[in-house]
């Protein structure tokens, strides 16, 4: 019995040492495993950091920068007409609608013009009877003349005969009365063709006037453009000075800006100036305009002074957009990086510095290329840095 105890007691001791053997022998194996992966991945990253990648590098280095400021304004057509009655007439009808292209000459509005066509008829009627009677005068005035011819003749003849003592004296006297008188006929007959012609011109230029008043019953486009507002229906009155359509023409546009007094040296006619326009949920549209006209005189109340942008032709202008003109200021000294360096990554802004051989990541501060902190002058930044550049990893630079 005893001995039969000993033997299962050495039986569990000798399975428990070959458990603990196995458990052991399998610890070794994963160690080894991990090791030999370990020891796998060392050797490829160093691998990685001896192959030193190519990169170009720029220096930051100090400039002259413009400080720049924004003036935001409207979008205005660059022709603008407001289309009004010369007339106190009804309105019969309106041609055109706002948006509708009209050319130069079309017809937009009709007045009602009957009693004013009724008078050019007049005066029309007038002008043809002043020439008739222009006629007559120039007939009386041809008369006139060949009496004064017969008259001359007579009295040359009668003064010769008395000469001769074949004529009395009252014949010369007769002569002589006849002539004065036919001499007056011509000249009083003379006078009223003058005066004929005179009324045929006056009876022309009233004819005119009444055609030309009568023209205004029929409105018109002054120039090529579009139709942007229509203030009056049919059967409305026609006022002098009442605006009717707002006419525009749209081949070119001009962005209205105010800029503070203090700035009117800092802006000169020519220059060219980036523009932003809203273009609504599509964002916003970067234009370049020209400064085309400064004005002379400051508004008092705003202290302020427009400036005329002329912008390029774009489909999408339209009359009454925001724009916002970025004009040029007072140029300062300013430490700047390159555009190409600066990486985005949320909102932190940073760069790759070069130190000796090794690419490092630095915050930075900056408004547009100009270094506010984070950068010292002479220190080399990557440019456009590829993506298998990453902080500590050996470049070889590249100078630009």
């Amino acid at each position: 019995m005893t001995d039969m105890m000993a033997r299962r007691e050495r039986l569990r001791v000798g399975g428990a040492a070959m458990t603990i053997m196995t458990i052991m022998t399998i610890m070794t194996t994963i160690t080894v495993i991990i090791g030999s992966a370990c020891s796998s991945g060392t050797t490829t990253t160093s691998a990685d950091e001896a192959a030193a990648i190519p990169v170009t590098v720029a220096t930051v280095a100090m400039a002259d920068m413009a400080d720049t400021f924004e003036a935001g304004g409207i979008v205005q057509a660059r022709t603008t007409a407001t289309i009004m009655a010369r007339i106190l007439a009804p309105v019969r009808s309106v041609r055109v609608a706002p948006g509708d292209r009209v050319r130069a000459g079309q017809v937009l509005i009709v007045l009602d013009g009957a009693d004013l066509a009724a008078r050019a008829r007049s005066a029309r009627a007038a002008a043809q009877g002043a020439a008739q009677a222009a006629a007559a005068a120039v007939s009386a005035q041809h008369a006139a003349d060949a009496g004064l011819v017969l008259a001359r003749a007579t009295h040359q003849r009668i003064a010769g005969l008395h000469d001769k003592r074949s004529a009395t004296a009252q014949e010369l006297d007769d002569a002589t009365g006849a002539l004065r008188a036919a001499e007056a006929r011509a000249a009083g007959a003379a006078a009223q063709a003058q005066a004929a012609a005179s009324g045929v011109d006056s009876a022309l230029a009233a004819g005119d006037a009444a055609d030309t008043t009568a023209s205004f019953a029929v409105i018109t486009a002054p120039f090529d453009g579009t139709v942007t507002e229509k203030m009056v229906e049919p059967g409305n009155m026609a006022v002098p000075g009442t605006p009717l359509i707002r006419l525009e023409d749209t081949r070119g546009f001009r962005l209205d800006v105010r800029v503070d007094e203090s700035r009117s040296g800092q802006i000169a006619l020519g220059a060219i100036v980036p523009v932003s326009l809203d273009s609504g949920p599509n964002g916003e549209t970067a234009v370049s305009g020209t400064v085309a006209a400064i004005s002379r005189a400051v508004d008092a109340d705003a202290r302020a002074f427009l400036v005329e942008i002329t912008l390029p032709e774009l489909a999408t202008l339209r009359s009454g957009m925001f724009g916002r003109a970025h004009l040029g200021g007072q140029t300062r000294r300013v430490l700047t990086v390159p555009a190409g360096a600066l990486v985005q990554r949320g909102q932190m802004t940073s760069v790759f510095v070069v130190e000796r051989g090794i690419a490092r990541v630095r915050l930075v501060d900056v408004r547009g290329t100009e270094v506010l902190a984070g950068l010292s002058e002479g220190e080399a930044v990557i440019v456009v840095p590829p993506p298998t550049v990453t902080d500590g990893r050996r470049v070889s630079a590249g100078g630009r």
